[in-house]
């Protein structure tokens, strides 16, 4: 017959080691590489430390809490978090495919309509149009956004569109929807502020490529972060960067203000301390909109 080990038919000396002293700390459901002694006393699966949320009566795990477990803290109060704090989607890259759409289906209008669609939310600063005085300078701030979702042709719509949604969408996963959208349109908005500020008041100006370019700066801190190589992205960036200032009919303004905003914002979302991370987040985001605003009004009142 088969004996236990450490039964009156097999008695143990004083060294030996039974299996209750070698048996290890479970780990956290949620995180398998961290050991706990801590359970949830709802459902008793151990929780490690971050995971663990106050009850009346020592800690619960997220999903008790979310089911209603009556311990006083909302539903969220334990809901997994991104890197940059937001919120975890079920689908990680549904604002980069709405972005991409809307870009898609204001190219298909400008093809339809024309010069006259184009002409009427490009990007420029001041020139006569149609027999009167148009642009930035004349009151048309909404230029500074039109001209985000406007391309020049079906090779400059296809390369903005590739790479948003190779850069786009991890760095959407990473940072939440809302921070995410917070970067490409304040990195957008620091381009078009920066072209409307050097370039010439009556060349036109359009396309994505300045918020894009944010999302390339964004993505260079984001992978300083977390110590990923940097080849790749550098290499990436040094790339467009070329083609920015060796291509004619570019504007580099743009491009250069979207890679500068982005990284600022980028080190704001990635760096910001737990505690008052979300005013720091934003906040960073509304100082660089309000350079925005103030590069907008001295350009404005040189060309008026």
């Amino acid at each position: 017959m088969d004996q236990a080990p450490g039964s009156p038919q097999d008695p143990q000396g004083p060294g030996d080691q039974g299996p209750q002293d070698a048996r290890s700390l479970p780990t956290c459901y949620r995180h398998p590489d961290r050991e706990t002694g801590i359970r949830c006393t709802r459902c008793e699966r151990p929780i490690c430390p971050e995971c663990r949320v106050d009850a009346p009566v020592g800690f619960q795990c997220a999903e008790c809490v979310r089911s209603g477990s009556g311990t006083g803290h909302p539903a969220t109060a334990a809901q997994p978090r991104t890197l940059a704090g937001g919120k975890i989607a079920a689908d990680p890259r549904l604002v980069t495919k709405v972005l991409i759409g809307i870009n898609l289906a204001a190219f298909l209008v400008q093809l339809s309509v024309g010069d006259r669609f184009t002409d009427s939310f490009d990007l420029f600063g001041q020139a006569f149009l149609s027999g009167e005085l148009q642009g930035v300078a004349e009151g048309q701030w909404y230029r500074l956004l039109t001209a985000m979702f406007l391309h020049g042709s079906y090779i400059h719509i296809m390369f903005n569109m590739l790479s948003l949604w190779w850069i786009g969408g991890p760095l959407e996963a990473a940072l939440g929807r809302a921070r995410y959208l917070a970067l490409y349109f304040v990195s957008g908005l620091a381009g078009s502020a920066l072209t409307y500020l050097i370039a010439a008041p009556n060349q036109p100006s359009l396309g994505a490529s300045g918020a894009i370019f944010g999302l390339f700066g964004a993505t260079a801190v984001l992978m300083r972060r977390l110590n990923y190589d940097m080849r790749p992205v550098i290499a990436l960036l040094v790339i467009n960067l070329i083609f920015t200032f060796g291509w004619s009919n570019i504007a580099w303004q743009a491009h250069i203000g979207g890679l500068v905003a982005g990284v600022v914002i980028g080190y704001a979302m990635v760096h910001a301390p737990r505690e008052r991370r979300a005013l720091i987040q934003y906040g960073v985001c509304a100082l660089v909109l309000v350079a925005v605003v103030a590069t907008t009004l001295v350009r404005t009142v040189q060309l008026t």
